[in-house]
């Protein structure tokens, strides 16, 4: 056991006394708030038209002409020119833009929007929008309809989410709810290989340079892969700890200076309070370590079978791969239906549940799903270091022999 907290150790005071480690620990936390203003920012002014466009109006229909209303940098002008006559000002300005409505303008595919180069969609949506207002208008006239006192009695309505606790009813917030989910899965993703890679490049650099014949004349391979693994992982944690550290503290010193603000920002973290963050901070630790140590221990028996890096790609593939598949759900799928058998399958199976688990986390799971899933991932654990155990102590005494599958299962097949 002195023998793994020396490798532990050693692994653990390599890494945190790099500098490279030291900045990162204060440049990652500056990066994320840059990325986020900047995103914010970017987000913003993404539904506005950055030049002036002028959109010409050929309506053969007589119900949309003089009836466009300009906005920020958008001007119509309703223009009786041929469309063949408008192509060739359009050629020459990219700024321009024609709008045909045919007579029979409600058939499908019979509006055409023509330009120079493909419209962005932000220009196409403010058009689409303003046509279906006064088409629905036209319509409301024809059936004699008061659109005055229609619009007058049209309403503008939203949900409060409110969650029933048995200590009372808790407001929530849709979006924050979101937005922490798909936070934590990235980052459980993003730790998961990062750390583990370190964990496999530790490994073929030592098989490399011949020192594994040394170290593993002292001690045992799974002795040396788990101190190793265990030693990476905390450099992990460390990292993970002093960026919520900083994180929390820039929030708080954030919120404070702009106290005298009600809305904006203040208002965005008094919708992050309705988080349980306790609960989401626990769980993230959790399934970082027992997510890092079940992938860690295969990266490592891969680091194991080769002799280079260029070596590792047709092991890593099958590895990763249940990884990049819950990641793209969750992004895209698994945050729209939380509690859907999807989503609940692949928060319990431990090679899936670290960044399944923390993208439902939010929106609360039941007591048992989590308990299940816990335990199925300490499990999946030892399983995989076992496994990874047995294939370790063989490969890394291997040199300049191509490992494939089979030859793997041999490994782990070979007597002490």
């Amino acid at each position: 056991m002195n023998k793994v907290l020396l490798i532990i150790q050693r692994e653990y005071l390599t890494r945190v006394r790099k500098k490279s480690f030291i900045i990162m620990i204060f440049v990652v936390p500056l990066l994320i708030l840059g990325m986020g203003a900047v995103i914010g920012l970017v987000a913003k002014n993404s539904t506005e038209l950055n030049e002036q466009q002028v959109v010409k109006v050929i309506d053969e229909s007589g119900v949309f002409a003089g009836k466009f209303k300009d906005q920020k940098n958008l001007k119509f002008e309703t223009t009786k020119q041929s469309i063949t006559a408008l192509k060739a000002e359009l050629k020459k300005d990219e700024n321009l833009s024609a709008l045909q409505i045919p007579a029979n303008y409600t058939k499908k595919d019979a509006i055409n929007i023509l330009s120079k180069k493909k419209p962005g969609i932000t220009l196409t949506e403010k058009i689409e929008t303003q046509m279906n207002d006064i088409a629905l208008n036209n319509g409301m006239i024809k059936n004699h309809i008061d659109t005055a006192l229609l619009h007058s009695i049209k309403s503008n309505l939203s949900l409060n989410t409110v969650e029933i606790t048995e200590t009372g009813d808790n407001k929530t917030n849709l979006g924050a709810n979101i937005g922490v989910g798909i936070a934590c899965a990235i980052l459980i993703y993003l730790a998961l290989f990062i750390y583990g890679a370190q964990v496999m490049r530790g490994v073929i650099e030592e098989k490399t340079s011949r020192i594994i014949e040394v170290i593993i004349s002292s001690v045992k391979p799974f002795q040396l892969m788990l101190g190793k693994i265990i030693g990476v992982g905390l450099v992990g944690l460390t990292q993970f700890s002093a960026w919520i550290i900083l994180s929390v503290i820039s929030t708080k010193i954030l919120g404070h200076s702009l106290s005298s603000s009600p809305n904006g920002i203040m208002g965005a973290l008094a919708v992050l309070q309705t988080i349980p963050f306790g609960k989401v901070l626990a769980c993230f630790i959790f399934y970082f370590l027992a997510g890092y140590l079940l992938y860690s221990a295969l990266f490592a028996a891969v680091g194991s079978a080769v002799d280079s890096e260029t070596e590792t790609q047709q092991f890593m593939f099958p590895i990763t791969l249940p990884l990049l598949f819950t990641y793209m759900l969750s992004v895209t799928i698994l945050f729209r239906a939380p509690d859907s058998p999807l989503a609940v399958w692949l928060s319990i199976i431990p090679f899936t549940s670290p960044v399944a688990m923390m993208l439902r986390l939010p929106f609360g799971v039941p007591p048992w799903q989590l308990a299940l899933s816990m335990s199925l991932l300490v499990i999946g654990f030892l399983f995989t270091t076992y496994v990874a155990a047995r294939i370790y102590r063989v490969g890394i005494l291997m040199y300049g022999k191509k490992a494939s599958y089979k030859e793997l299962v041999k490994w782990f097949f070979y007597k002490e």
